[in-house]
């Protein structure tokens, strides 16, 4: 069974299933695919909560704004006071302040929920933060907690340092949620970003830890050095684990799609022992391997899917980093690339910079398509 941990009086799972990335009814790589296999991602669900996960996590817009109606469907077999769930207010796809009224009502009808565990304001930076004040989104969660409609208030976070200072000194919250894993512990100052939690007494929620699966398929180098110190354990419990020896984790959110990864980071979390130092240099160590691939530092979350030319963002820079890192020979990326429909590669890429104003992940998403995505498929086609 796994560990679980003290958080507002009640015990979260240290595991949470992430709702971003579930089973889908197509084999064919789709950005922000709405076509959810019920039937496989309802088996997710069943597996985790039979082995004590009770914390289940969405957004409005994920698989297209599918992922609600089938979490509240999957979960609505058991009491609802035997799971918990978060969800997140979108801002950005707020036009004026009544609209935040008007997703959260619609959040409650897609999932049949009459409260939410956790809510968050999704995905903030400065320039979301400060919408948020204009808007008076805190006020209006406040009303909701009131209300009964809402448990705990949190945010979740894609912004600079300062960003995060900001944001934490101006209202008081119950839980922040942070992308955190080795290879970003530097590269996004997540380091930074769990200690300036930590230090304001906020509890820490992780997305990503496993960085959109990038940390499960690593290259054969890094894969031997795990194997050598732990021959018995996947790629992906280091990843998962060097998350859960942060003493101010509460909970590890997982987009995991299928039963044997949820397995896998179920076993690694049952009875866990938090790492040594020398564990913690390994995964540093294989960080620097990674970057000196150069590989971009897409997540696959596909909030650029809203491309107005259709180009398939997330799925290009994938065979590009597949390629980087060994998954595939050139030849296998320059093939899977050119089974792309030509209007929607990196070329129709108009450079409007919408994509690059919605990345969690802050990439220069024009500037890679032409450059160094688009450079490298270029010469070899």
């Amino acid at each position: 069974m796994i560990d679980k941990v003290l958080f507002k009086e009640t015990k979260l799972s240290r595991l949470g299933l992430g709702t971003m990335r579930l089973p889908v009814k197509t084999k064919i790589k789709r950005e922000a695919n709405p076509l959810i296999d019920y039937k496989e991602s309802q088996k997710l669900v069943d597996y985790a909560i039979e082995n004590g996960i009770n914390y289940f996590d969405t957004a409005y817009m994920y698989h297209v704004g599918k992922s609600e109606k089938f979490i509240g469907t999957a979960l609505s077999k058991y009491p609802r006071e035997s799971y918990y769930l978060a969800d997140k207010l979108p801002i950005w796809m707020c036009k004026k302040p009544q609209d935040m009224e008007k997703v959260f009502q619609n959040q409650l009808n897609r999932t049949g929920v009459a409260y939410f565990d956790n809510y968050l304001l999704h995905s903030l930076d400065g320039n979301h933060f400060k919408k948020c004040e204009e808007f008076g989104a805190y006020e209006f969660l406040k009303q909701k907690q009131k209300d009964g409609k809402i448990k705990n208030i949190g945010f979740s976070f894609h912004g600079t340092i300062d960003d995060l200072k900001a944001i934490v000194a101006a209202h008081h919250w119950d839980f922040a949620q942070i992308q955190l894993n080795y290879l970003d512990w530097k590269n996004q100052q997540a380091k930074e970003q769990y200690e300036i939690l930590t230090q304001a007494g906020i509890p820490v929620i992780i997305m990503e830890p496993v960085r959109g699966g990038k940390l499960a398929a690593v290259s054969a180098d890094i894969e031997a050095m795990f194997k050598k110190a732990k021959p018995e354990k996947s790629a992906a419990s280091w990843a998962i684990g060097f998350c859960a020896s942060l003493p101010n984790v509460v909970t590890i959110l997982s987009g995991m799609n299928s039963v044997e990864q949820l397995r896998d980071n179920i076993e690694t979390l049952t009875d866990f022992e938090p790492f040594s130092e020398s564990e913690n240099n390994i995964c540093f160590n294989a960080a620097s391997i990674m970057n000196e691939k150069k590989i971009i530092p897409c997540t696959g979350c596909d909030y650029c899917a809203d491309c107005p030319k259709g180009v398939k963002i997330s799925t290009i820079f994938s065979y590009y980093n597949q390629c980087r890192n060994g998954e595939l020979s050139e030849t296998e990326s320059i093939e899977k690339y050119n089974s792309i429909p030509k209007q929607n590669n990196a070329d129709a890429c108009i450079g409007c910079g919408r994509c690059t104003s919605h990345c969690p992940q802050g990439i220069d998403i024009p500037k890679l398509l032409k450059g160094t995505a688009g450079e490298f498929f270029n010469k070899n086609t």
